[in-house]
């Protein structure tokens, strides 16, 4: 439940839908390595601090995944 919560505040702050932030989320593995072990820490905060904290750890994320898939791309384009 807690996990869903995150998912719709940070949605609606950020004017996408449910799924497509559900989506950006799980590519970039925030509930693995944020939202489940920081549980015990992050639901003792209001709901603003959280959805500014899960912003800001999804930019850096979604940032770095972008920066590793170009270099991907580049990588493979050299072995062709």
């Amino acid at each position: 439940i807690f996990a869903c919560s995150c998912v719709e505040s940070v949605a609606r702050r950020l004017g996408v839908s449910p799924t497509e932030m559900y989506s950006r989320m799980k590519r970039v593995n925030l509930f693995n390595e944020l939202i489940y072990p920081c549980y015990d820490t992050l639901h003792t905060q209001s709901r603003e601090v959280i959805t500014e904290d899960i912003i800001e750890a999804l930019n850096i994320r979604e940032k770095e995944f972008r920066h590793i898939v170009s270099e991907y791309i580049k990588t493979a384009d050299c072995l062709d």
